[in-house]
């Protein structure tokens, strides 16, 4: 069995989400703020020990008014509890799937649909009001002069909220979500799924006074899973060996005290001290085994003549990786050692790739899986380990090492008219249908091959060649000149990838799925009919001399069919708002502003913004552009530009795409999910 999806409302960012999990592992992406870190912790809150864990904050901004609302309706009459429905909640709902050939085990509890072809379940999780407590909300004192109503509500909330506020677990039949079970704690659902979390910020050195040994830690643990009557054999077999070597210790020590403890007693006689002659001292020394190990256990690396080296002196990957392969062994182990074995395992993973190396990192997530597959080698004629990765990143070498499919791209929205924002979810397992299997396939390994990184830009640029993607920094700082400063390209986290044109329309609905303001650069490649030719060939050529165009990333925007020619005409009448179209804008080649001339490409339209670097004649300017571009060394030109020339003007179809590019997307159209504007109490 396994968790197939995951539904989310009312937690902080996420506001109302949902996703699918993979069966073996799934990676969260996305730019920072954007909730990635919510999702674990949302499972952490329900899963650990106490409900009051939860806060006030925890509660999504766009639910939060919610509570607003329940007190205005108290203040004017309304007993508490026919509130209650009102109040703000937060779900986390998990759609099970199981095999009908396997034993239910923990999961019966929560199948309780009759259909016998059925094999899905429903559990649902709420941080609710409690109906005996939820009246605890409202009986605050009134608030100090000076202070709202509002404000001193809300204040008083942290305190109350843990008080009238629990955890309840339900079971609901997925063919009718009205027949719903509830049940007394959470005891069942820990029963079922075990939660496992390994956070993002993890040190192994002791190399400050007062942090945790690590690595002692996580021995002490693992030695304390072995020693429960549950464990595996072999495991209650080496903590016994432990304990037994520690006891031979812990007498040897008691003799030789005793000894020292009888040379005492007649110095202590001395000082009178009373009855000592009734009086028998006898040594006892305990040694725990947990202890030893938590505080007295260094990780050392072999080293020369005797001399090891402490774990601080070797890189932090390498730290990092023994860390979090430990953690799994100590989960792993955990698992085995329950009384009875939960259906499902889900193992949290924030950000693996601190410290490691790119290689490391694609090696890292490659081979998750089998590592937990090793572990389980270790207990052979016993069920393998039921577990699912959720791995979170900003690592675009992470990313790209993985399928499509596998990948959860988490999306902060813009702000709305009540300034608060949510996360979309966008999940490439059923969000991809529009892209056929072979541009999927295409995608995904220049992805890979490039470590693109769109999953974490906030907007992207799409070029052509070389000379456009070393140029584009210096490109973008020359544009930010006449920006307001909250536009500068160079003060927002713009990606820049290569492509060429035969393949930028492959990126069109990737880019629309990522909701990813995207500007796409491209070249008209003018082209004329050689009839000299038998049979007859298109050339390419000066734009003035061609007629049509032959970019296939033109022919994909405007939808040009199958044997239909693009216009070099229609495309210079194309006004603005016919170049965007939904996330994305794409600029092609037009004139300089009072200039009649046009170029073909990138270079000749460098070469036509600055005639005066390039010594252009007046007469048949276009067509002399044209022929010194063929002299231009591509990336000779791009370092030139890049680097030593510092006056010179940006081809105005790239800098007038880069102004559209700078400015932020429209704010979302639709309202606000509450408006409890009315409902606030008055001050």
């Amino acid at each position: 069995m396994r968790v197939e999806k995951v539904r989310v409302e009312g937690f902080r960012l996420l506001e109302d989400v949902e996703l699918l999990l993979e069966p073996a592992s799934t990676l969260i992406v996305g730019r920072n703020n954007s909730g990635k870190t919510s999702l674990t912790d949302v499972f952490d809150r329900f899963s650990g020990e106490s409900s009051s864990r939860f806060r006030l904050e925890d509660f999504s901004a766009g639910q939060r008014p919610k509570f607003l609302i329940a007190k205005h309706l108290v203040d004017n009459g309304q007993a508490p509890s026919s509130i209650i429905d009102i109040l703000p909640k937060i779900v986390v709902t998990l759609s099970m799937r199981y095999d009908m050939n396997e034993e239910f085990g923990p999961l019966s509890p929560f199948v309780i649909d009759l259909d016998e072809t059925s094999t899905a379940a429903l559990i649902r999780m709420e941080y609710a009001p409690k109906l005996a407590t939820v009246s605890t909300l409202f009986g605050q004192a009134e608030p100090e002069e000076g202070v709202s109503p509002a404000d001193h509500f809300y204040r008083g909330l942290r305190d109350t909220i843990p008080k009238a506020y629990g955890i309840r677990l339900f079971a609901v039949d997925p063919t009718n979500p009205a027949d719903q079970r509830e049940f007394e704690g959470v005891s069942n659902l820990n029963a079922l799924i075990q939660c496992s979390f390994i956070g993002a910020q993890r040190t192994l050195d002791l190399s400050k006074p007062g942090e945790t040994d690590v690595i002692g830690k996580l021995l002490g643990k693992l030695f304390q899973t072995a020693t429960s009557a549950t464990a595996a054999e072999a495991d209650q077999q080496l903590a016994q060996e432990l304990k037994s070597s520690v006891g031979g210790i812990e007498r040897g020590i008691q003799a030789g005290f005793d000894t020292m403890v009888q040379g005492l007693l007649p110095a202590l006689n001395i000082f009178g001290f009373p009855s000592l002659n009734d009086t028998e001292l006898r040594p006892e020394t305990s040694l725990n085994v947990e202890s030893l190990l938590a505080d007295h256990t260094r990780i050392l690396y072999t080293g020369h003549d005797g001399v090891h080296l402490p774990e601080g002196y070797n890189g932090l990957g390498t730290r990092n990786l023994i860390y979090i392969l430990l953690k799994l062994e100590a989960f792993h182990k955990e698992y085995r050692a329950r009384p009875t074995r939960p259906g499902v395992h889900i193992v949290f993973v924030e950000e693996p790739e601190a410290h490691l190396h790119p290689q490391m990192q694609e090696v890292f997530i490659g081979q998750l899986n089998q590592a937990a597959a090793k572990l389980s080698e270790s207990y052979p004629g016993e069920p393998q380990w039921q577990v699912q990765f959720v791995v979170s990143t900003h690592s675009s070498h992470l990313a790209n090492a993985v399928s499509f499919e596998a990948i959860r791209y988490f999306l902060s929205s813009t702000p709305n008219a009540a300034g608060i924002r949510h996360t979309k979810v966008k999940d490439f397992r059923k969000g991809l249908d529009t892209i056929s299997v072979e541009d999927r396939n295409f995608l995904h390994q220049y992805m890979t091959l490039t470590k693109c990184d769109l999953y974490f830009a906030d907007k992207a640029i799409l070029v052509e060649g070389t000379t456009e993607r070393i140029l584009m920094p210096r490109i973008c700082r020359l544009v930010d000149e006449g920006l307001p400063d909250g536009q500068k390209l160079t003060r927002q986290y713009v990606s820049t990838v290569e492509v060429s044109g035969a393949y930028a329309s492959k990126f069109y609905p990737l880019l629309d799925f990522l909701e990813l303001k995207s500007l796409v650069i491209t070249d008209l490649d003018a082209l004329y009919l050689d009839e000299a030719k038998k049979p007859a060939r298109w050339k390419k050529c000066p734009t003035a001399k061609g007629n049509r165009s032959g970019n296939a990333a033109l022919r994909a925007w405007y939808k040009v069919k199958e044997g239909e020619a693009l216009l070099l005409a229609d495309l210079a009448a194309q006004q603005d708002a016919d170049k965007i179209s939904g996330y994305c804008r794409i600029a092609y080649q037009i004139p300089e502003p009072g200039s009649v001339h046009c170029a073909r490409s990138y270079e000749d339209a460098l070469i036509l913004a600055n005639p005066q670097l390039f010594m252009l004649t007046e007469v048949d300017r276009a067509n002399d552009a044209w022929d010194k571009a063929q002299e231009l060394h591509k990336t000779d030109t791009a370092l030139d530009f890049a680097i030593r020339e510092e006056a010179w003007v940006v081809p105005h179809y790239i800098r007038e795409g880069l102004i559209w590019l700078s400015q932020p997307p429209p704010p979302p159209t639709e309202p606000p999910a509450i408006d409890a504007g009315a409902e606030q109490p008055a001050a």
